[in-house]
């Protein structure tokens, strides 16, 4: 048991690790990019469709991603998806050196939405499969974190490093990162999730069960409230409401928030993990944290100084970190093993849909009814959110709030009449 319990710690850890130094790759494009198209002769429409194209790809291909899991295992899928972020990465030198820079830039972005699909299919898989059920969620919070660690990572390091050696320089850096990534998964990371290959699993096969849609309607607002509402306004915000953050512009003030709202998802990310683990149920921290998030769209609703904003950001990363463990270790608990692949993936798409959304509806509201009745209605998302939550674990398992090892069986046994057995 000791040898098993280092070896799941192991392969965790090596996750984590392949999923952080890849990400930088996610983020080191984002200060680059939009200051380098006016050198490069690309427009600003092209930029900001270079810049959404993987997440727009990743919508597709999230749902064959989980399948792929499901019908060959996560060790192939894994290494791929990171190989294929690794050299999208690489692709950003080559974008720079060519005549026609936007041709490769969107290449690159929709090898990294393909890619990211493979590793956040398989990363959540590998962690569930490798887990048991009194530390998956202290897991589940420790992959996310380094998921989300990633992103950041990768914006401080393209700034960085592309103001004090140059643009070439970061992107090689962060592709070398993602190179090492790629490294690490192959020599530790095995196969956790099938023997052989189980050809029953097509690619369209999307997981449509009550778990797999009650997690992934969670996600979708969560999503929806955190970067498609707050974080495509917040520069907005601070500009009418002439608030500056040590002395920096709307721009620069809303990035250092953006930095604390993820800084205290990240952190909280863990800490929901260990805390549903510690008391043996989900949906009491996953209730608890949503609250926390509503909270925070409330104070930033009328929140008019530099100190009740840092307040919101702080609550609402907060509430989205802590959901964030649980959550992904409840869908583990429900979902029958041999079909975890195809629940991640239909978590993912709601949850991209939702992001992808959220700026589409929030961005023109601000203009029509103003922050205060955009970020009260957001408010909202997390407690309907909450309910929908209860509402669904409740009609799967009989209980409101189920311990670890009722949520196990429940999952193994399959009470909702959409599973296949």
């Amino acid at each position: 048991m000791a040898d098993s319990s280092r070896d799941s710690r192991r392969i965790i850890f090596a996750v984590v690790a392949s999923t952080f130094f890849v990400g930088f790759g996610g983020g080191v494009v984002f200060p680059i990019l939009p200051n380098l198209g006016e050198v490069l002769g690309i427009s600003a429409l092209m930029v900001g469709l270079i810049l959404s194209a993987n997440r727009f790809t990743r919508l597709v291909c999230n749902a064959p991603a989980g399948a792929l899991v499901d019908r060959i295992g996560t060790r192939t899928p894994f290494i791929a998806g990171l190989v294929i972020e690794a050299f999208a990465t690489l692709l950003y030198v080559v974008a720079i050196l060519s005549p026609l820079p936007e041709a490769w830039f969107m290449l690159a972005r929709v090898l990294w939405g393909i890619g990211s699909a493979l590793v956040f299919a398989t990363a959540y898989t590998i962690t569930a499969d490798v887990s048991e059920s009194d530390d998956r969620g202290t897991s589940m919070g420790i992959v996310r974190a380094g998921i989300t660690f990633g992103f950041p990572a990768g914006l401080v390091l393209g700034g960085v490093v592309s103001d004090v050696w140059g643009n070439v320089e970061a992107f090689v850096l962060a592709a070398a990162f993602a190179a090492v990534a790629s490294v690490v998964a192959y020599l530790i990371v095995p196969e956790t999730h099938v023997e052989g290959r189980n050809d029953s699993v097509k690619p369209w096969d999307v997981d449509s069960s009550l778990p797999a849609l009650t997690v992934g309607l969670v996600n979708f607002g969560l999503y929806f409230a955190y970067i498609g509402v707050l974080f495509s306004t917040l520069v907005l915000l601070l500009g009418a409401r002439d608030i500056s953050i040590w002395g920096l512009d709307a721009q620069g003030s809303s990035g250092m928030l953006m930095a604390v709202t993820v800084l205290s998802g990240a952190t909280f990310t863990l800490a929901g993990g260990v805390l549903s683990d510690v008391l043996g149920a989900r949906v009491p921290v996953l209730v608890g944290f949503l609250v926390t998030a509503c909270v925070g769209f409330v104070v930033l609703a009328f929140g008019r100084s530099f100190e009740v904003l840092v307040l919101a950001c702080v609550l609402i990363g907060m509430g989205q970190g802590g959901v964030g463990g649980p959550l992904t270790a409840l869908l583990a608990d429900l979902t029958p093993e041999d079909r975890m692949g195809r629940a991640v993936g239909t978590n993912n798409v709601l949850g991209d849909v939702g992001g992808g959304l959220g700026p589409l509806v929030s961005l023109p509201l601000v203009e029509i009814v103003g922050f205060e009745v955009v970020y009260a209605t957001s408010a909202l998302l997390p407690l309907l959110a909450g309910a929908i939550l209860v509402a669904g674990v409740y009609a799967h398992t009989g209980r409101v709030n189920p311990t670890i090892t009722e949520s196990i069986d429940s999952g193994a046994l399959g009470t909702d009449g959409g599973r296949e057995r």
